[in-house]
């Protein structure tokens, strides 16, 4: 008796279909509204970030296993962002923000490791050389143009092998920021 029972999974097998890896759950059988009172596309959006993994709603950089990953944006630069570009990263960093404030606060309560320290290190004297270039103006109010041509400045290996000296003697201090800001509690 029980053999004459067709399941939908051996209709599939028969098909040369692969059956369901997992079944349907109830979550699967009904709608929801993720915020009720919202538009449509706003409770679409929602209801994707919640059901797709991560891969392939924000791209390469997810993480589907809840390991922290890190969002930030960091290339090798061979030219200056075009303007298009940095409208572009605009729209992904708009998109990722909420997992880069949780991120942070994640990384807030660890210890940054070397790697870090050194970027960190190497961010905080370009800031001081593009400062020593601009002298004294934020980078905020800077043209494009102009901002595209220091950083040109400082791809320049004459440069660059000056700011490597300066965050071997840099490296030190943030190290102890660092370890001090832990201590703290902060």
């Amino acid at each position: 008796m029980a053999e004459d029972i067709l399941r939908f999974k051996d209709i599939q097998e028969m098909d040369g279909q692969e059956p369901f890896e997992k079944p349907l759950s109830f979550n699967d059988l009904h709608t929801t509204q993720y915020r009720p009172g919202e538009d449509e596309l706003t409770n679409y959006r929602a209801y994707r970030r919640k059901r797709i993994p991560d891969t392939q709603y924000y791209g390469p950089t997810g993480n589907e296993l809840g390991e922290s990953v890190d969002y930030s944006i960091e290339e090798d630069v061979d030219e200056a962002l075009t303007t298009q570009q940095r409208m572009q990263r605009r729209r992904t960093f708009q998109r990722i923000k909420p997992k880069i404030k949780l991120g942070r606060e994640r990384a807030k309560r660890r210890i940054a490791s070397k790697e870090k320290l050194l970027n960190r290190t190497r961010r905080q004297v370009r800031q001081m050389m593009l400062k020593k270039f601009t002298k004294d103006i934020p980078k905020s109010e800077l043209t494009f143009a102009r901002r595209q041509e220091i950083e040109k400045r400082l791809e320049k290996p004459a440069i660059k092998k000056i700011i490597d000296i300066i965050v071997k003697k840099e490296f030190p201090k943030v190290r102890k920021a660092e370890l001090a800001r832990k201590r703290g509690g902060k």
